[in-house]
């Protein structure tokens, strides 16, 4: 029994190898994606090799504009608008978050979108006003500074946290 010890603490050094390798390969890459279309502030579709991708923002959540089960929220139209402000024509790197999964119920991915400049465009939504944080089952990756960016936004009365915006 003794002899297998060995082996199996080789079994697990390779296993963690693979792992945090995934991690690293898929979580960093620096490939860069053609956005093709802002769907609303929170939802963007870019281009992935020969497809075209739907993508979730992770951590934040805007007023609703598309979904057709909903009229058009609050604060619903500027935050589309910003999105698109930032994002059209624009190639991003996407980053993963392994605490949230690959895909969301709508089998959009989920991932952080940055731009070229390393802005994180998630928190940037959320700093000017134009977004929420928000934590959907576990805590993400960027949870505390998103959460600051919020407080942030409030505490200035920036976008949709200004005075009378949206009943505040």
């Amino acid at each position: 029994m003794t002899k297998l010890y060995p082996l199996l603490a080789i079994i697990i050094f390779v296993m963690l190898i693979i792992i945090f390798g995934y991690v690293l390969i898929f979580n960093n890459s620096s490939e860069y994606y053609q956005v093709v279309k802002i769907v609303d502030g929170d939802t963007i579709d870019v281009k992935m090799y020969d497809n075209t991708v739907r993508v979730r923002l992770i951590g934040i959540d805007t007023p609703e504009l598309v979904d057709p089960r909903r009229p058009v929220e609050c604060f619903a139209l500027e935050a589309s608008n910003k999105a698109k402000e930032i994002l059209t024509n624009q190639s991003v790197r996407l980053e993963t978050d392994i605490t949230q999964g690959d895909r969301d119920k709508y089998d959009r991915l989920l991932r952080y979108v940055f731009l070229p400049d390393g802005t994180n465009v998630n928190q940037l939504m959320i700093a000017q006003g134009y977004a929420q944080e928000y934590t959907y089952e576990l805590p993400h990756t960027y949870q505390e500074e998103f959460q600051q960016a919020e407080k942030s936004a409030q505490d200035n009365q920036l976008g949709l946290w200004a005075e009378g915006v949206c009943n505040n």
